[in-house]
């Protein structure tokens, strides 16, 4: 996929710290899901459980792809 996007590089810094940020956020997320899913818990709750990862590997592949972009406009 190409992207003409041109960004000025103060905007670009920024879009990739935040990405970075988010990056760590949705680790935290992950994790806290895995050790969830590995409790003992009934159905109701573990399904919940799958909701949360399911939401947070959506948007880590979001974030990727959005990263990517960010990588491919030569800023």
């Amino acid at each position: 996929m190409e992207h003409s996007l041109k960004l000025p590089d103060d905007v670009m810094v920024s879009l990739r710290a935040k990405a970075h940020d988010l990056s760590n956020s949705l680790e935290t997320i992950l994790q806290a899901a895995y050790l969830l899913g590995e409790a003992d818990m009934e159905a109701k709750p573990r399904s919940w459980v799958q909701m949360i990862d399911t939401a947070a590997r959506d948007a880590a592949r979001v974030n990727r792809e959005i990263l990517e972009i960010l990588k491919t406009t030569g800023n």
